[in-house]
């Protein structure tokens, strides 16, 4: 009796994680809706301006009181020191990548999560490499266009404390 018990909950748990995983590779293979994609756009467009030193066209992805963690626990939401740090940070010639994106859109707030790669080089010539999970917040503007409201790339520091 308790083997049959036992057998029967070792095949729904079996179940269970088979329907998991399957949901879980379809989802990773689901393309994104126009929306996502406008969402994604949006990051895309101030990675590839923060890599091109384009301070301006950086500071254009964000909402005008946006909050920006550059270092964990440490937000900053002046629109005048993030320039700065966006300006003093693109002269290490910084390069992204990301191993994937997910968007979720809920109305007109989004959220993009993307484990990220960076390598740059100090202005004495050392190597810097860092990683880290985005985790972003924007909202839908009236234009249609997506823009940032919060950008915090160090998403995984409370699991790493």
């Amino acid at each position: 009796m308790i083997y049959k018990m036992q057998s029967k909950l070792s095949l729904i748990i079996l179940l269970c994680m088979t329907s998991i995983t399957m949901y879980s590779q379809t989802n990773k293979t689901k393309k994104m809706t126009v929306e996502q994609q406008n969402v994604l756009s949006t990051i895309k467009k101030m990675t590839k301006a923060f890599e091109n030193k384009d301070i301006e066209k950086v500071m254009s992805c964000y909402e005008p009181n946006a909050t920006v963690v550059f270092e964990p626990e440490s937000p900053v939401s002046n629109h005048a020191v993030l320039k700065e740090m966006f300006s003093g940070m693109s002269m290490a010639n910084p390069v992204f990548t990301y191993s994937g994106h997910e968007v979720f859109i809920s109305d007109d707030i989004a959220t993009h999560i993307a484990p990220w790669e960076m390598t740059a080089k100090a202005p004495d010539g050392t190597e810097i490499k860092q990683s880290g999970l985005s985790v972003a917040v924007l909202r839908k503007q009236e234009s249609g266009t997506w823009l940032m409201v919060i950008d915090n790339p160090h998403g995984q520091f409370l699991m790493n404390k």
